[in-house]
Formats: C-alpha cells, structure tokens, sequence
C-alpha cells in the first residue's frame, strides 16, 4: 500500500530561501508549500493538510513565535520546526518552551532539516 506523500508547509519571507527550501524537498519527493508570511499561511489550508510546518522566527507583520501561539491556542497539533538567522538563548527557550520538535539556525546543513521533518513526522 502506498504512503501518503508528506506535505511540508514553509514559511519564510526570503524568496531564496523559501525557493531552496522547496526545491531541495521536492528533490527529496516530499511535497513542499512554500508561504512568505505567517498570514499567508493562515489564509491557506495548509495548516490541516501539512505533515509539519518549517517556520522561519523573524517575519514580517506576524513572528513564528506569534503564529506557533496562534496554531497552539486554536488547538492545532501540527508539528513545528523553527528556524533562525538571528540566534539568542532567549528565543530559542521560548522556541522550545511553546512546543517545538526541532529549532535550526541558518544557516543549517540539509540533513539537519531532513532529520527534524521526519522527527515531526513521526
């Protein structure tokens, strides 16, 4: 019987690496949603159908953080990964701290990402 193809939602508000970020999934035969804010991916239905969400902190309007809370409160269990340029102890704590599987700061080797999309994938 074949699996279902995991569907990775992404967020990130750089178009290169949103674009990297697909394209290196994709390759990898996962199916890649890619959404430049947190809003955009609110919007979208991508939150009931992803297997995980890859969700950069710093964005504009909305932060991951913000959006982790969001999805949290609304009862969602969609597994989070977050990821950073801008490392501090104190975001990765609260990072940690609001539930997430995985926290990568950029840049990060591909098979870090690999390893925490199947960690959130169970």
């Amino acid at each position: 019987m074949p699996s279902q193809k995991k569907i990775v939602a992404v967020v990130d508000d750089d178009p290169s690496m949103l674009k990297g970020i697909q394209r290196f999934l994709s390759a990898r035969g996962l199916a890649a949603e890619g959404f430049a804010s947190a809003e955009a991916f609110l919007a979208s239905s991508a939150a009931t159908r992803a297997t995980c969400l890859v969700l950069d902190i710093q964005l504009p309007g909305m932060s991951g953080l913000e959006l982790q809370r969001q999805l949290t409160a609304s009862g969602s269990t969609l597994p989070i990964i977050l990821m950073t340029a801008f490392e501090d102890e104190a975001t990765h704590k609260r990072a940690l701290q609001a539930g997430c599987v995985s926290y990568l700061q950029k840049p990060f080797p591909a098979a870090l990402l690999l390893e925490a999309i199947d960690k959130a994938a169970g």
